[in-house]
């Protein structure tokens, strides 16, 4: 009985000393974590947020509801619209509506154009405005070749634009386009302002069309009787002239060819001729061929020579 009585009062200061152990070991932690926490939770606890801060914390959560609702509900852009309006309202009441607004550099496109491409209105305020991404919608439209989009705050707005300009009248496959020098297709063509523009037609010829209107425009004489130039399998140019001759150029040494009609024109009036092919292909020579009614006619005198010939003949014997 002595002996289990001291082995039961062993194992229980044994199991006091292990809890008392256990103990100090778990305050010591919690210690350190408490300083810690103090440590790094010290300057948010001690910080002076200002007015608003709450108010802006609770709208951002709702606004990250509001779009998570919208990502789930494929409802994206309706969001956008209202969060930009929200935005523009907020920034208004504050002073920093858009008040002075200047656009420059536009031509072809009109102020409002513009604004309305930029989705800027008289409610639009200058904080909700993203400048890039507007440059980015502005630079979508053919006719602009750089835009600049410049705020000043609290009201101010600048939108500089840089216009393509219109060269020719591009034709393919039966539709009409007006083109930029870079082959850009500005605008269907549907008359009126552009009709005077040069026309090119076939595929390829939008990139290729401003040298040749360059070198066709150095040679007046020629460029005034112009009336199409047409790529042929985006290799060399046909010139259709007013008086409905074609002239063939070669694929290589255009400027060359054109020197020698501007030369033949000059000296012998070829242009003015009753001929339906001028072709130049060939380096060393220049094939015409005549009209129809110019080639009957050529025909026919060549009989009336030929039996002239004969009665004179007849006559002799």
């Amino acid at each position: 009985m002595d002996d289990r009585g001291r082995l039961a009062q062993s194992l229980k200061r044994k199991d006091a000393t292990h809890l008392r152990l256990s103990a100090r070991s778990l305050l010591g932690k919690i210690g350190r974590m408490q300083r810690l926490a103090r440590h790094w939770l010290a300057p948010i606890v001690e910080a002076n947020p200002p007015r608003g801060t709450g108010a802006l914390a609770v709208a951002l959560l709702f606004i990250g509801i509001g779009w998570y609702g919208a990502v789930k509900g494929g409802r994206v852009a309706e969001f956008k619209a209202q969060l930009h309006l929200v935005c523009d309202n907020l920034a208004s009441a504050a002073g920093m509506r858009v008040s002075a607004l200047e656009i420059a550099g536009n031509g072809q496109i009109s102020r409002e154009d513009i604004l309305a491409q930029a989705a800027i209105s008289g409610r639009s305020a200058l904080p909700c405005i993203d400048a890039a991404a507007v440059r980015q919608t502005l630079l979508e439209n053919p006719w602009l070749r750089e835009a600049t989009v410049l705020k000043f705050y609290p009201g101010g707005l600048r939108i500089e634009v840089v216009e393509r300009a219109a060269i020719a009248l591009w034709q393919k496959d039966g539709a009409v386009s007006v083109i930029a020098a870079d082959g850009t297709v500005l605008e269907p063509f549907t008359g009126g302002r552009f009709a005077a523009l040069p026309l090119i037609v076939g595929s390829g010829a939008e990139r290729a069309g401003n040298d040749m209107l360059k070198l066709v425009s150095s040679f007046p004489d020629i460029r005034d009787q112009t009336e199409a130039l047409v790529l042929i399998a985006e290799r060399r140019w046909n010139m259709r002239m007013r008086g409905g001759i074609e002239v063939r150029l070669p694929e290589h040494d255009t400027e060359a060819a054109l020197r020698t009609l501007v030369r033949l024109n000059q000296e012998k009036g070829l242009l003015t001729r009753d001929v339906a092919v001028i072709d130049m292909r060939q380096a060393d020579r220049v094939t015409v061929r005549l009209s129809d009614a110019a080639a009957a006619s050529r025909e026919e005198a060549i009989k009336e020579s030929i039996k002239a010939k004969a009665k004179k003949k007849g006559g002799a014997a």
